[in-house]
């Protein structure tokens, strides 16, 4: 069960290098493909609607199927195969063809190894297993940022794609071979579905603050810190290589730091309201940052919001004691849903708010500290909502 949970994790990095590759790439994806950052926002988001979506049947093929099968399949086929589409792009729409593949392909990988902690593993742990997972797979946001820009100078884009590919169908075939499922409940028991998660009353006041805790951290580093260093400071690949590595260590260092906190301090609710509520205090600074500033003034705020994204495990397990058993699956997957899906859905919505701001003459200079106010107020919603949650602890 151990060394499955260990290629569950490899998956996760790459699952993590995906979600975030896209911002290193701008200045070689504009320059050979034409692709706009309003175009790289919408493959961005398209990751994230897609791997949202997939998280229905996902849910339904982990308490039905089991991971094992559920995450070999779905990675080896999207995952490598959205890889392979990328490394042969010919325009913009293939490189959104070649995200949504990928979404498919990642979309289970998480999910599989929380069904699993939540099957064999006390409840008390979970948060902090599942931070250990979130934490280590950021190396693959790690991977994403200086190392992926050598790779990109050094051997080509197109080749590094084709590398990836092939590093993602190996590592499917060693979860197909490794990963374990956990013994499957009574089947004469009951059945739910998706719509008996949504009625957990518990959980319309957590499934806000999953929806925005995420996307702030997701969308800066894994798009706009690229074009922000380029626009506002003049970044070359190499330095914007520099910035999303600072940003991406700082996610890293986030995850670990969360995890144990819920067992520390007694509460999960407050361990999430304190930490996005820095979060979102980040993101106003950002806004009210003079254009004067320095860089890495900038990149520390960066990394101070991602730090304090990285709740996403921590309203998981706050979540988790209201699922029912034969739910587990669903449930997780729900969530994870949420948290994705607004992630995708802020994706989207930047990148029209930022053709709109920096099309108009009187607003381009302003574009950026537009885009860090607006996300910080969207923390701000969920927050406003979450304070009147339950709070749940094992």
């Amino acid at each position: 069960m151990r060394f499955g949970v260990l290629c569950l994790v490899l998956g996760y990095v790459l699952s993590q290098f995906y979600r975030a590759f896209l911002a290193v790439l701008t200045p070689v994806l504009e320059a050979d493909l034409g692709a706009t950052a309003a175009d790289l926002s919408v493959a961005s988001g398209l990751w994230f609607f897609v791997f949202a979506v997939m998280q229905i049947p996902v849910g339904s093929a982990l308490d039905r199927i089991g991971p094992r099968i559920t995450a070999a399949v779905l990675f080896a086929i999207g995952g490598a195969g959205g890889a392979f589409v990328f490394g042969i792009a010919q325009s913009p729409v293939h490189i959104g063809v070649a995200m949504v593949l990928i979404g498919v392909g990642c979309s289970p990988i998480l999910m599989a190894s929380y069904y699993i902690f939540a099957k064999v593993y006390p409840p008390a742990v979970f948060a902090t297993l599942a931070a250990v997972v979130v934490g280590v797979g950021s190396m693959g946001n790690l991977a994403s940022s200086a190392p992926m820009a050598w790779a990109v100078e050094n051997i080509g884009w197109r080749e590094t794609m084709f590398g990836l590919s092939a590093i993602t169908f190996a590592i499917s075939v060693t979860l197909l071979i490794f990963v374990q499922d956990p013994p499957k409940a009574n089947t004469q028991g009951p059945k739910g579905s998706v719509l008996d998660v949504l009625k957990i009353k518990a959980l319309w006041l957590i499934i806000p603050m999953m929806f925005v805790n995420y996307a702030p951290a997701a969308g800066l580093r894994g798009l706009w810190i690229g074009p922000y260093g380029a626009d506002q400071f003049g970044a070359d690949t190499a330095l914007i290589g520099t910035m999303t590595l600072v940003m991406a260590l700082s996610m890293i260092v986030g995850n670990f730091a969360y995890g144990p906190l819920d067992r520390l301090f007694g509460t999960r609710k407050w361990v999430v309201f304190i930490g996005n509520s820095v979060g979102a205090a980040g993101c106003l600074v950002l806004a009210l940052l003079p254009t004067t500033s320095e860089i890495w003034t900038a990149v520390a705020l960066l990394g101070l919001v991602g730090l304090s994204g990285a709740s996403f495990p921590v309203i998981m397990a706050h979540a988790r004691p209201f699922f029912p058993a034969h739910l587990m699956g669903r449930g997780v997957t729900v969530l994870n849903l949420f948290g994705i899906g607004g992630a995708g859905v802020m994706q989207f919505v930047t990148g029209r708010l930022m053709v709109h701001l920096q099309s108009d003459a009187a607003l381009a200079p302003h574009a950026y500290s537009i885009l860090f106010g607006f996300y910080g107020l969207f923390i701000c919603c969920g927050l406003a909502i979450y304070a009147f949650s339950q709070d749940r602890t094992d």
